[in-house]
Order: structure tokens, then sequence, then C-alpha cells
């Protein structure tokens, strides 16, 4: 690579970063992009993935911040667009758990669903970032 890649943090790192970030590759280690039982790795699916979708801003919770530097050097390294990214605080639950699919957390679809308004649920966020 001729120039570092960067990456735009419109939200606030974990450290406060903010801004152009350039990427860091000694944060990285040794990333698997693909693995015989699924073919490929999450950082290989979410980068084509969110070129293939045109998404021009990613949002995500802060415990992936590290990650975005894989995900902008395989965007430079696959001739990819690199849109801005958000991170933010973790939400957690009322015991402290942070609110996540893979653990099948309540969803926005289910506070819905059970009639709880749009306000009750940014007061619910408020009070829960961690």
């Amino acid at each position: 690579l001729e120039a570092r890649p960067e990456f735009y943090e419109s939200g606030a790192g974990p450290d406060g970063h903010q801004g152009q970030i350039a990427i860091r590759p000694e944060l990285l280690g040794d990333v698997v992009l693909a693995r015989r039982d699924i073919g490929t790795s999450y950082h290989l699916a979410v980068t084509v993935d969110d070129a293939a979708q045109g998404i021009s801003l990613v949002t995500r919770g802060h415990d992936l911040f590290h990650a975005t530097h894989m995900h902008v050097l395989l965007q430079t390294l696959l001739g990819l667009p690199t849109p801005d990214y958000g991170h933010h605080r973790l939400v957690r639950d009322a015991a402290g758990r942070r609110l996540a699919k893979r653990d099948a957390a309540l969803s926005l679809r289910e506070l819905r669903a059970r009639g709880i308004t749009p306000a009750a649920v940014r007061e619910m966020a408020l009070q829960r970032v961690a």
C-alpha cells in the first residue's frame, strides 16, 4: 500500500477517537479470512456485503472498533469504498449484560410488538448505556 488507509469516525471510539483515523495493522494480529467449515469469515463477509449494499455509514458498538481497522484494510486491498464509521458505548440490559443478537437480546421489533413507545425505548437506552 502506498499510503496508510484511513476511516472517518463520526461517533466516539472507545478512547474518544474522532475524525480521520489511520488504520493500525499492528492491532490486527493473525486474522482468519476464510474457514473450511463456513467458507468466509465475519470480516470478509461484512466488508463485501457493506460495499454491495452501498453502505455509507456503519454504526456499531465500541467492542468492534478495532475490527474496523481490518475492514478498512480489506476495503482498500479489494478496491471497495470505505464508509464512515460511528462507534457507540454498548447498550446493556437491566442485569448489565450487553444487548446482542447472538444472545437473543430483546429487539426493537419485540418492544414495538409489546406496545412500547419510541420515547420509552430512548429513555431505556439512555439509562443502560455503559
